[in-house]
């Protein structure tokens, strides 16, 4: 994992902004549809309820999370139209774009490391959920489906959508709650901002379990679909959010070899920088 010495060198990068999150006619647009039918129709308050519980019990497993790490390998989110490389190169390019928007705020680095690594779920080791337990847009369930949402149409097949209590515009919750406060859909940003929140050791500001929890919320942060849940504290980090947002998504490319997203520095001097950080902000075995 991340061992050669070899340098990355970045092809220019030619794909525009707005071809990015081509939920229409993209090469993988036949798997990503797929999978967003089968999430939006089963992601109903009932289930996230039921997989918060059964993962809040942290009782899969005890590692670090470099450990955790050697997992995302074996993962390839079904939902991406925009790569198909696996999860570890993501996370990398996803880091190494956060490190040179905000070359001195290396919690915002260890952040774009971490924040999909809750797609471990995906593995036989996790539990082997399927993908759209795992993967794909956030949204929060107890309300009303906003239309902003990836395939909105899916929803009127989703259990809750029938329901006059779940399906409100408000649904169980009050205006301006705040998302803090919301039932997200499960899956692995749910997962892994639980998992460092029952980390003790854990040193990680608190923007940053934000945006591990929210990232994945494009209807909030690209449409701004939920405002009538937002509170201060989710109107103060909005943009903090959406420049996350940039790092995270165009960092993409289907280039094994700019695992990096164009770092001078060799495999072993990112290891060791990326090592140093995790031993810095969130040291020790993780309850997963």
């Amino acid at each position: 994992m991340m061992t050669a010495n070899k340098t990355t060198t970045p092809e220019p990068q030619t794909k525009r902004a707005e071809q990015f999150r081509n939920y229409t006619d993209s090469v993988h647009q036949e798997r990503v549809k797929g999978l967003y039918f089968t999430k939006n129709t089963q992601q109903t308050t009932h289930y996230a309820k039921g997989m918060k519980e059964r993962y809040g019990k942290f009782n899969h497993r005890s590692m670090t999370i470099w450990e955790a790490f050697q997992f995302l390998d074996k993962v390839v989110d079904e939902s991406d139209p925009d790569t198909s490389l696996t999860q570890l190169f993501h996370a990398l390019q996803t880091a190494e774009a956060c490190r040179k928007k905000r070359p001195d705020d290396e919690w915002f680095h260890l952040t774009g490391l971490i924040h999909d690594l809750g797609k471990v779920l995906a593995t036989k080791e996790f539990g082997a959920l399927e993908q759209w337990e795992v993967v794909g847009d956030t949204f929060p369930v107890g309300c009303k489906f906003q239309e902003a949402n990836v395939f909105h149409e899916f929803f009127g097949e989703n259990p809750d959508s029938a329901d006059k209590k779940l399906s409100g515009q408000y649904g169980v919750y009050e205006a301006g709650c705040g998302f803090d406060n919301l039932l997200m859909a499960w899956g692995h940003d749910e997962y892994m901002h639980s998992v460092l929140r029952n980390h003790a050791e854990c040193k990680l500001p608190e923007e940053a379990y934000y945006l591990v929890r929210f990232h994945s919320f494009y209807a909030h942060h690209s449409s701004e679909a939920y405002n009538h849940f937002m509170s201060e504290k989710d109107k103060s980090l909005l943009p903090l959010l959406r420049e996350f947002q940039q790092c995270d998504l165009y960092s993409k490319t289907e280039d094994d070899n700019n695992s990096g997203e164009g770092s001078k520095m060799s495999k072993d001097e990112l290891v060791h920088y990326y090592k140093g950080l995790i031993e810095k902000y969130c040291p020790g075995k993780l309850a997963w």
